[in-house]
């Protein structure tokens, strides 16, 4: 099969045009190479945005973290004075101090209220109950879990037969 020779006149004018004009196909690639750095150089930018933005907060939370420090540190040295100031010690020099004086038992007077009941001191100690044993303990609690499905399966079994 013969294909005839046809001639396409915007192809032949195309090639023709870059044959007269070489410097449009090396402005094209110096286009090219331009659209590249111009690319390279907006990710580097934007790197270079991300990374500082990130030293930025890391440096922000070493100076709270560091303010924090201080605090806790100042907070302590603040207790440290007011437990000072509230000792016994130092509460009854300022009280005398002030012109207050320890209390004579003659001076004492005391205040009934009716119908106040003095509280009585509960006793949490278990010594007159003795060690706790199994035998004390209801039965309910010392069985583990094993033995109340062995219990089940056999009290089953039985109402079967």
């Amino acid at each position: 099969m013969n294909i005839p020779n046809v001639q396409f006149p915007n192809v032949n004018h195309l090639v023709h045009a870059y044959r007269v004009a070489p410097w449009r196909v090396q402005r094209q690639w110096i286009g090219n190479a331009l659209l590249v750095v111009v690319l390279f150089a907006m990710a580097a930018a934007l790197y270079l945005n991300v990374t500082s933005r990130t030293a930025i907060a890391g440096r922000e939370i070493q100076n709270l973290t560091e303010a924090i420090a201080i605090s806790r540190q100042v907070s302590s040295d603040l207790q440290t004075q007011l437990a000072g100031l509230t000792s016994a010690a130092s509460m009854e020099k300022r009280a005398r101090e002030m012109g207050f004086r320890p209390v004579e038992p003659d001076e004492l007077e005391y205040l009934v209220v009716p119908g106040y009941v003095t509280p009585e001191a509960v006793d949490l100690s278990s010594s007159d109950a003795g060690p706790l044993t199994v035998l004390t303990i209801a039965p309910a609690y010392n069985q583990s879990l094993l033995d109340w499905m062995d219990e089940k399966f056999l009290s089953s079994t039985r109402s079967a037969q």
